[in-house]
């Protein structure tokens, strides 16, 4: 049930985007399209309730319960900036506004880029190991909910594969491209 809970929640998140960019740029509805995009976090609360719901009225804890924790901690740390992307790509072709904006190609700049990623991604993993570990809590049952510290170890393996795009960016980084001179 949690994993159609979350497949569920994904495909809302992409429709509500989707409409509120939809009315935002082609129907020229700015608040219409601004009232959808706030909407888009309560997908994020109708997961945590059903899985909150789940574990409170019985329920053995699964994989599928991590993963709606880690759901919600990309969803905290990333969906933001997620919406701010699509909707500077959505502005771009759809009402003729800037090109959306691109990490730098190169150099130590993108190496900080690249770290910047990476310690969000270890904030999302802190977010999620918070949520598992309310939710053992609360449920109170450590056999009941041994897969969600399985689960939390396991995920640990994310940030850890994850810091190899930082680190070859700190060891081999590309040659940053110059910027063109300003006219003379």
């Amino acid at each position: 049930m949690i994993v159609a809970i979350i497949i569920g929640c994904e495909i809302g998140f992409w429709v509500l985007l989707g409409l509120g960019l939809l009315a935002r740029y082609t129907l020229r509805r700015r608040r219409l399209g601004g009232a959808l995009l706030l909407c888009v976090p309560l997908i994020d609360v109708v997961l945590l309730v059903a899985t909150v719901i789940d574990l409170r009225g019985g329920g053995t804890a699964a994989w599928t319960h991590g993963l709606a924790a880690a759901y919600l901690a990309y969803s905290v740390v990333f969906g933001h900036r997620t919406i701010r992307w699509a909707d500077q790509v959505a502005a771009h072709r759809l009402s003729g506004g800037p090109p959306p904006w691109k990490p730098p190609a190169g150099g130590m700049a993108r190496a900080r880029y690249e770290w910047g990623i990476w310690l969000r991604i270890v904030l999302a993993y802190g977010i999620a190991c918070g949520l598992l570990g309310l939710a053992i809590w609360i449920t109170g049952d450590a056999t009941r909910t041994a897969a969600l510290a399985d689960f939390m170890l396991s995920l640990a393996r994310v940030p850890a594969i994850a810091v190899l795009w930082p680190l070859s960016y700190t060891l081999f980084p590309k040659k940053a491209t110059k910027q063109p001179a300003s006219g003379t």
